[in-house]
């Protein structure tokens, strides 16, 4: 190892560290979906379909990070969102679809919504957009929800954080 090597190494486990500090993973997947989301926060984000295997672990990816007050437990993050199938991208929820400035309160720690929706939001920053990909586990199971999401489900949402009270 020489003098150039040390750094370059150093930089990489602090990148690493930081990865699996965030919560998330360097999944394959979860980078190559946040490359494909709009980093445009007034226009409505489109979620591909994945050709990768879903994912068994939460996921979670910035498009953009905020830099206004943080989302933490014991607030209510104000967010507007797209919900899709992980498999076809197929859009089964979105606030966007009524109107641009609907908004869904989510009080965080109180389950509320599903598991994986809420963790996906925890630590965001106002102003910023992240995608987050939902194991069935965290999400709606076997049962599923209704004819739009099937059981088993892996779901992806890309999620705006507008405000935090």
């Amino acid at each position: 190892m020489n003098r150039r090597t040390a750094p370059r190494l150093l930089a990489t486990l602090a990148l690493t560290a930081s990865l699996a500090a965030c919560g998330g993973t360097d999944d394959e997947a979860a980078g190559t979906l946040t490359d494909q989301i709009s980093s445009d926060l007034s226009e409505t984000p489109d979620i591909p379909a994945s050709e990768e295997p879903a994912p068994e672990e939460l996921v979670v990816g910035d498009v953009v990070v905020g830099d206004g007050a943080e989302a933490t437990e014991g607030t209510t993050a104000q967010v507007k969102y797209v919900g899709a199938l992980y498999e076809n991208g197929e859009e089964f929820d979105s606030s966007w679809s009524r109107g641009a400035d609907e908004t869904l309160p989510v009080p965080l720690g109180q389950g509320v919504v599903i598991e994986g929706f809420e963790q996906g939001i925890e630590g965001m920053q106002v102003g910023g957009r992240r995608v987050v990909t939902i194991p069935s586990e965290l999400g709606y199971g076997a049962q599923g929800a209704g004819t739009a999401i099937p059981g088993d489900a892996t779901l992806v949402f890309v999620i705006d954080l507008v405000s935090v009270d």
